[in-house]
């Protein structure tokens, strides 16, 4: 009942706010929203609180001095995320780059990515820890995040991670990434589902040829630059 609900109500608005640019288009289209009722204003993703819990050390063994560079994804293990894309493309690292890739999340398809690392005979370079407390000491000492989805609408996870200063790959997939990382300003973009163009980015990342997030890359998404944004909405 939704979809028929929001086509009869939503036109009815003054104003409509979408999270992304990808989802104000998708309203647009679906809804016959005109283009200059529906604004942008991005989820207030950055606090204080993780700054301070990205400075804390992982309960890990992999995060201890000396050991090999840690490729980092966080998601629910569902089709939506494709990490088997992300398991293929770790395979095919170059022996010359040693790394390790740790999936933070649950989810349905764990048997399945279970099955596709032993057949890899992966075990022993690929962890899956589950659901962690603190994903933010993870992305704070990560040497490259990588998110392989199929699609998205705004993916918190890649705003967290720049805020984290963790050099990013992400697909180009609809919607989010794109726009998060400024048409690949802030990270390295790739097709959806391209396991060989997703190899030689994370390749690239290891390599320290990624960009390493700045200030300005997460200052939209601060909670006070939200705040401001839907103040001057409701004064306007």
């Amino acid at each position: 009942l939704v979809p028929t609900l929001a086509k009869h109500f939503y036109p009815r608005a003054d104003r409509v706010v979408a999270v992304s640019k990808g989802v104000a288009d998708d309203l647009s289209q679906a809804l016959g929203i005109p283009d200059e009722r529906i604004q942008v204003i991005f989820n207030p993703v950055v606090t204080e609180d993780m700054r301070h819990k990205a400075q804390a050390v992982p309960d890990h063994p992999w995060f201890e001095p000396g050991q090999p560079p840690v490729i980092l994804g966080i998601g629910r293990l569902t089709v939506q995320k494709n990490f088997p894309s992300l398991i293929q493309a770790f395979a095919q690292i170059s022996p010359s780059q040693p790394a390790r890739l740790m999936i933070l999340g649950d989810g349905p398809d764990r048997p399945m990515l279970e099955a596709l690392i032993g057949k890899l005979g992966l075990e022993q370079n690929i962890a899956l820890p589950g659901f962690v407390d603190n994903p933010y000491a993870y992305l704070g000492h990560a040497a490259l995040f990588v998110l392989s989805s199929r699609w998205e609408g705004l993916p918190t996870v890649l705003i967290e991670a720049l805020f984290c200063g963790t050099p990013i790959v992400a697909t180009d997939c609809p919607s989010g990434p794109r726009e998060i990382l400024a048409d690949g300003q802030y990270g390295a973009l790739v097709p959806v589902e391209n396991v060989s163009a997703l190899t030689q980015a994370i390749e690239e990342g290891l390599a320290g040829k990624t960009t390493i997030p700045n200030k300005e890359s997460w200052q939209p998404y601060t909670l006070e630059s939200v705040v401001d944004q839907y103040i001057n909405l409701f004064e306007g």
